[in-house]
């Protein structure tokens, strides 16, 4: 069964770290988020103004983040000894587990810095689990070349499109989340599967596409109901969007900035822990 639009939202402007100006496709309230998706944030600017501050020093506890930057130069250091080289096309995949402290910072002094960070939810039961990091480089992710002259890029987990399986390098978990990097020329159509049950949202950020005959303009995330597959079409400039799927894990969510728990009593102990200094097994090096 073909999935087709169930909400579509608007990037809304805003800020985050030390001022970088951002849009926050998913996650800007607790009713705007898509199990297991927290949040989705897009940057995109060449000017220096608007990224240079970065992201200092800050906290995480109980998800996943994951910083895909398209275009720029980008470094990650974090309180286990971790130093990490963002470069064009690259990942970032950061499981905060029970604390990290890190810092994003861009690498450049001007020039376009374009990118997007993702938080992916973890269950309860690895919500205190170690925290780890891992760099991913841009030519280790998998990509198809389609037969109109459009490209899909594998970040996550695996799928068959064409009798072609592209199998990213970070797959599987409870959530098992699908990351793809679709571009697609003029006119282009696509349909790829998705696993019946798993929550699923594209986020367009160039051009425009149809779903299901319902257009979806740059700048907006749009939710797609329950199916197999989905089917897109490329505006008469082409398209440039992600796609993402994963399982919900249908648990309650507690939110205190950073730090994402299933309860208000063990996001009273996370900020505790951050105050008393033992949110991380040992003490920052940042």
């Amino acid at each position: 069964m073909e999935r087709s639009i169930l909400n579509t939202f608007r990037a809304m402007d805003t800020s985050d770290g030390a001022g970088v100006k951002l849009k926050r496709a998913l996650g800007y309230t607790p009713l705007m988020r898509l199990d297991p998706f927290l949040m989705l944030d897009a940057f995109s600017s060449d000017n220096p103004d608007d990224y240079i501050a970065g992201f200092p020093p800050h906290p995480h506890r109980g998800f996943e983040t994951v910083t895909y930057l398209v275009e720029g130069h980008m470094r990650h250091r974090d309180h286990l000894g971790n130093e990490g080289d963002l470069k064009q096309g690259g990942v970032q995949w950061m499981t905060a587990g029970s604390g990290i402290i890190h810092e994003e910072m861009p690498q450049q002094e001007n020039g376009l810095l374009r990118g997007f960070q993702l938080w992916i939810n973890l269950p309860a039961a690895e919500k205190m689990k170690p925290a780890t990091y891992r760099d991913i480089a841009d030519t280790e992710m998998p990509r198809l070349d389609l037969a109109s002259g459009g490209q899909i890029k594998a970040i996550a987990g695996e799928v068959t499109i064409a009798e072609q399986t592209l199998s990213a390098p970070m797959k599987g978990g409870q959530t098992n989340p699908l990351y793809l990097d679709v571009v697609l020329r003029p006119r282009e159509n696509l349909t790829v599967p998705l696993a019946r049950g798993h929550n699923a949202f594209v986020y367009l950020f160039e051009g425009r596409i149809e779903v299901s005959g319902e257009t979806v303009e740059t700048h907006h995330l749009a939710t797609l109901t329950d199916g197999d597959n989905v089917k897109l079409v490329a505006g008469k400039r082409g398209a440039r969007l992600l796609l993402l799927s994963g399982k919900p894990l249908g648990e309650p969510i507690v939110q205190y900035g950073p730090f994402v728990m299933n309860t208000q009593s063990e996001i009273n102990q996370t900020l505790r822990d951050y105050r008393d200094g033992t949110l991380t097994a040992q003490s920052s090096l940042l």
